[in-house]
């Protein structure tokens, strides 16, 4: 069994509201998962915490069963988990087309620099590599608005 994401006791606090406690699971390479619950069960919490915009108050996550809990996003990202984001264009003046050839062009290294719009910062640069690496991936985290 090779495993392409494991989390080992994985908890999120915020102050005193314990969103996430002990998570343990396991997900083979090629399996699909489904994280479903009412709004406000922690699905995105625990997407958030996968992909590293949250740092974990506890446990540790493995991707291809390197620890990757200390990672950023961005390293994350480089190191083959992708996930989505319940938004449908991430920059309001680019077409579709152009979001994709942003994202090629980062994934070429032919584009760091050119999309950055002030006020966007860290998280849009996430979100680029994010899209990015939707081309080669060994663990996609698909966050959609519904179920």
């Amino acid at each position: 069994m090779t495993l392409a994401l494991e989390t080992i006791g994985l908890s999120k606090n915020f102050g005193a509201l314990q969103a996430t406690r002990d998570l343990s699971l396991k997900v083979e390479q090629g399996a699909r998962h489904a994280l479903i619950g009412p709004n406000g069960a922690g699905k995105t919490t625990i997407i958030n915490l996968l992909s590293g915009v949250l740092k974990p108050s506890a446990g540790r996550i493995l991707l291809g069963g390197v620890d990757t809990t200390a990672l950023p996003p961005h390293a994350r990202t480089r190191a083959g988990l992708s996930r989505t984001f319940q938004i449908n264009q991430l920059f309001a003046d680019l077409t579709p087309l152009e979001t994709l050839m942003l994202a090629v062009s980062e994934r070429t290294g032919d584009g760091t620099n050119w999309w950055g719009k002030p006020g966007r910062g860290a998280q849009a640069q996430d979100e680029v590599m994010a899209l990015a690496a939707l081309m080669t991936y060994k663990c996609a985290i698909v966050n959609v608005p519904f179920g």
